[in-house]
């Protein structure tokens, strides 16, 4: 043996990694839906509620109050870099030497494959089969509402077309047109997180459907979004369907003197008498009343539902980075 032989670290760390490369790691379960898996089950699950944010503080996520205010929402990506760099370091806390992170470093590839389609299993509706190959992009939003702390149970459907049906709940998840919800949870009271797997072209936000609600409707005065008219729309009474298939014709709210929301009864069913078509024939009984006032669960649009066509249609949630002509200016007269 030579005894003048010199060997530093970067020599021994690139030798390890050398002999690393060529090594195959056996695997330690038969997964029923993914075949055999390197990474375990249970900790395989435990990094992929992480790369979906559960467990990272929300202070992470909103840096400030200010960033969502009250009845606000707000769309974002998720940077695979920054989760990838989460689940290392999650994984890097049982490292102990250089040769730790070295077959480590090696054996995350493959971690980071077997994580790509175990997120999709964190949250799987009953009945659909586990979506599988390569991650994509991840968006989402958070939504601080009173609309959350009222109706817990709202649904989020997400499409990469605007499908232009009226009811497309009965659509699948694992329906190629619509966007597999990877993460849907309660925050807080009022706060909402929702994440996506892809990109989408149109959200729906919908009340939840379960059960009788009653409701009015809400339209603009001239125009203003902030002067709102309450109003119903008329149905007949014997076969249930609107008198008019105009949208704006509504029978107007009327309320009570000094008590604003307060629905004057007497006054609505005295309207109602006086629509066309009604069939209530001279009077408004209970169950003609809760017909007029049955309201479908309303719906929130973000998009475009204008359009349609084949994807892509609508580039409302892809982020566009620019710079304006007074920056520009500004840089290049320090130059």
């Amino acid at each position: 043996m030579n005894a003048n032989l010199n060997l530093s670290a970067t020599m021994a760390m690139q030798f390890v990694a050398q002999s690393l490369s060529t090594v195959k790691f056996s695997t330690q379960e038969d997964d029923a839906e993914f075949g055999n898996r390197v990474v375990p089950r249970e900790l395989r699950g435990w990094l992929a509620r992480l790369r979906l944010l559960e467990g990272v503080p929300f202070s992470y996520l909103v840096a400030d109050e200010q960033l969502l205010p009250r009845e606000s929402i707000r769309f974002f990506y998720l940077d695979r870099a920054w989760t990838d760099a989460l689940v290392q370091g999650a994984l890097g806390v049982g490292t102990v030497n250089s040769s730790d992170r070295a077959e480590l470093n090696a054996l995350y590839r493959v971690v980071r494959d077997e994580l790509d389609e175990e997120e999709r299993r964190v949250r799987l509706p009953g009945g659909e089969t586990v979506q599988q190959g390569p991650a994509g992009p991840v968006s989402g939003f958070v939504l601080r509402s009173r609309a959350v702390a009222g109706w817990p149970g709202l649904h989020v459907r997400a499409y990469d077309r605007e499908l232009g049906v009226a009811d497309d709940a009965a659509i699948p998840e694992s329906d190629p047109r619509r966007l597999k919800l990877l993460r849907m949870e309660r925050l807080a009271p009022a706060v909402l997180l929702v994440l996506f797997d892809g990109i989408p072209a149109v959200v729906h936000i919908e009340e939840p459907r379960q059960g009788i609600q009653f409701g009015v409707r809400l339209s603009p005065v001239g125009g203003d979004p902030n002067n709102l008219q309450a109003g119903v729309k008329a149905r007949n009474a014997k076969t249930a369907l609107d008198t008019n298939a105009n949208a704006a014709d509504l029978v107007p709210v009327p309320f009570r003197p000094g008590s604003p929301g307060v629905i004057d009864i007497r006054k609505l069913n005295e309207a109602l008498l006086k629509a066309p078509n009604t069939n209530m024939e001279g009077s408004v009984d209970g169950a003609e009343f809760a017909l007029q006032m049955l309201r479908f669960p309303y719906r929130q649009v973000f998009g475009d539902p204008s359009v349609n066509g084949a994807p892509p249609l609508v580039n409302v949630f892809r982020p566009t980075l620019a710079y304006s002509v007074a920056k520009l200016a500004t840089l290049f007269s320090r130059s």
